[in-house]
């Protein structure tokens, strides 16, 4: 490891010890020495103390006598709870098919807990059955199709084998909820059987169980929500991005809004910092910075204004360098080191999970970041999400609210690329979060679902030729506030 991320371990490790780290503690770590003695310190996992009272003894201080740190801080109040870990390797056709078993095997433990499932049998039993009586299957839909009376049929698999399932027109709630499936989401069905067949009574979804008292925090603190900033672009809105972070150091708003920006203890950036270079073609006609490394250089100036006792939680997206496939790779120092060198940034994968806010008495909120890649998929290939009347800007919600119901964040398979994990699939949704965070549509949307708050990010880029062609309508420099004593979001306009 070298020395600049050694330094970057010291000041995380330090945050972690609620100890806020001041700027100049970065260059007065000039020596080598002296970091690697910290970072002894910090691989030992010696207390805050400690590695204190090493700073003192080195005469790493202030011109003002000052120690460069000081207590508190809330990235002492967050900790990660999923993160994707892989290492690079070939993939071959059997990863795939490891892939989906190992989907099919975590959502069927959920579904198993559904009450409607009584009496489960596994498809291969149903083979051949001539005798008509009730079922209870889980299989993944390998095929959906819309018979010539406008009958739904669907074909589920399990490891023992395929069956038809048919959806009747006249049950109109059955067909309803058949008609939102989409393909290699793992369901369960309640029906009857025919020849080779499953009449369907019943489709039940994994979805998320319904949840008593909504979480509070015993005191009033703020998580704001960006993303899809898109430094580099011409687009690119620099002055609303400002007036965003002069608002957050207390330099310009009301006096209400002045205490309001002292309550913000969580930033979360839900991807697409920069522009990044050749994600479209022609795409360097549309840039203002033409080269990676300088756009990020420039994100990580302007996010390292924001005031360093606030938790910067950090994803990449579609437009960020490195590999698009999900679980995304946190931001590579090879391209994004400038990010790295933010000491009160949280580099996480795209999908994570992470705890803010915890304390002795109160356990936190968990919050699952994800950019948002397959969301447009899913605002067009669900029925009741295309013909909610609304404009694709506006149905982030319900399709957040969509995958909360599957337990995945992109069940069909052409919806993202993703890495073929063949031992788990990490865009499962084992775990339900108090708070889910998003992206990628460039417009700001919320609500909530059995307990679970749903954010949309916004954008801070104008409206693009691209999205004024697919009718998209953005709305840029707009930023949600969730008060997490409350639950409730205000929109702040930048």
């Amino acid at each position: 490891m070298n020395l600049d991320l050694k330094k970057k371990e010291i000041v995380k490790y330090l945050l972690t010890q609620r100890v806020l780290v001041k700027p100049e503690l970065l260059q007065a770590l000039s020596q080598p020495e002296q970091v690697e003695q910290l970072y002894h310190h910090v691989q030992n996992g010696a207390p805050a103390n400690v590695l204190l009272q090493s700073l003192q003894s080195q005469e790493l201080s202030s011109a003002s006598g000052q120690v460069l740190a000081s207590p508190d801080s809330y990235l002492s109040r967050v900790k990660v709870l999923f993160q994707y870990q892989d290492k690079p390797k070939k993939r071959t056709p059997q990863d795939f098919v490891n892939y989906f078993n190992a989907r099919f095997k975590s959502i069927e433990k959920i579904l198993q807990q559904r009450q409607e499932l009584q009496n489960l049998t596994s498809i291969a039993r149903l083979t051949n059955k001539k005798d008509r009586e009730t079922v209870s299957i889980i299989g993944m839909v390998a095929d959906k199709q819309v018979t010539k009376n406008d009958n739904i049929m669907l074909t589920l698999e399990d490891p023992s084998g395929q069956i038809r399932v048919m959806a009747g027109k006249n049950k109109e709630e059955v067909w309803q909820a058949a008609n939102d499936i989409v393909h290699d989401e793992v369901i369960g069905i309640v029906g009857s059987t025919g020849n080779n067949i499953v009449f369907a009574n019943n489709v039940i979804i994994p979805d998320i169980p319904l949840t008593g008292e909504i979480k509070k925090s015993p005191d009033e603190v703020y998580a704001a929500v960006l993303s899809c900033i898109h430094v580099g672009s011409k687009l690119f809105l620099k002055e609303s991005f400002d007036r965003f972070i002069r608002w957050l150091r207390g330099e310009t708003g009301t006096e209400q809004q002045r205490e309001l920006a002292k309550k913000v203890g969580y930033v979360f950036v839900a991807g697409d910092l920069v522009d990044g270079i050749g994600i479209y073609p022609n795409q360097e006609k549309e840039l203002e910075i033409t080269d990676i490394y300088e756009q990020y250089n420039e994100a990580a100036r302007l996010l390292s204004q924001i005031p360093k006792h606030i938790a910067l939680i950090i994803v990449p997206g579609n437009h960020d360098a490195g590999r698009i496939s999900e679980p995304q790779q946190v931001l590579s120092p090879l391209y994004a080191r400038a990010m790295h060198e933010i000491p009160n940034a949280i580099l996480l994968t795209n999908p994570c999970m992470v705890n803010i806010h915890s304390s002795d008495t109160f356990p936190g909120f968990d919050a699952l970041v994800y950019h948002g890649y397959s969301f447009d998929d899913y605002g067009e290939i669900v029925p009741s999400i295309k013909n909610s009347g609304k404009n694709i800007s506006d149905r982030t919600p319900l399709i957040m609210k969509f995958l909360l119901q599957r337990r995945h964040l992109a069940p069909a398979h052409s919806s993202t690329l993703y890495i073929p994990d063949p031992e788990k699939d990490p865009l499962v949704l084992e775990h339900i979060p108090d708070l889910f965070i998003g992206g990628h549509i460039h417009k700001s949307n919320a609500s909530s679902y059995r307990g679970v708050t749903i954010i949309s990010g916004s954008c801070f880029q104008a409206k693009t030729p691209f999205q004024e062609k697919m009718g998209h309508e953005p709305d840029p420099g707009h930023v949600p506030l969730i008060n997490l004593q409350t639950r409730t979001i205000k929109t702040l306009r930048f």
